[in-house]
């Protein structure tokens, strides 16, 4: 596998992998993490996606030469409190749900950490959805990162659950 900077033109390719993610959640009865529809039809979402290439924090990993999983890195969400020092902040992680188990999410967690120390930063944030069984929060503790603070994002009428994650590099 191998890791390269993200362009515009790998947008259709990350919302793809978002589309797929989405219709595994659904499948498995988890429709309170991102919902039922394509994020590719979300124009909310594809300016998003479309914003991390071109502000350059986009990362692509593909693997024979498809794409298999994305990272975006930057400033941190609007809806986490502000860091209180210098941090490198996980916007996004997705996976091909197809190549589940095949250790992309961590070499792209990994290259985030490179990314951190070559910036001279020391902090690495994330946050994540915390409801349904807790999955996606202990994947990232497996990845070596720390909860740190619980919040909720209002969304149509409801809550959205999420945690913020923390790793030191």
């Amino acid at each position: 596998m191998t890791i390269r900077a993200g362009h515009l033109h790998d947008v259709p390719a990350v919302l793809a992998l978002l589309d797929g993610a989405t219709e595994w959640l659904v499948a498995i009865g988890r429709t309170d993490q991102w919902g039922t529809e394509p994020h590719s039809t979300n124009p909310r979402r594809v300016e998003q996606i479309t914003g991390f290439a071109a502000d350059g924090g986009l990362w692509i990993a593909e693997r024979d030469g498809a794409v298999v999983g994305a990272l975006a890195v930057g400033a941190a969400m609007p809806y986490v409190p502000a860091a209180t020092e210098p941090e490198l902040y996980v916007r996004l992680l997705v996976t091909d749900r197809a190549a589940k188990g095949s250790g992309i999410g961590t070499e792209l967690l990994d290259h985030a950490l490179v990314l951190a120390r070559q910036a001279g930063v020391g902090l690495v944030r994330v946050d994540c959805f915390a409801g349904g069984d807790g999955a996606l929060v202990r994947y990232y503790e497996k990845q070596g990162f720390t909860r740190t603070e619980s919040f909720g994002v209002p969304v149509k009428g409801s809550v959205w659950p999420g945690q913020l994650l923390a790793r030191r590099v």
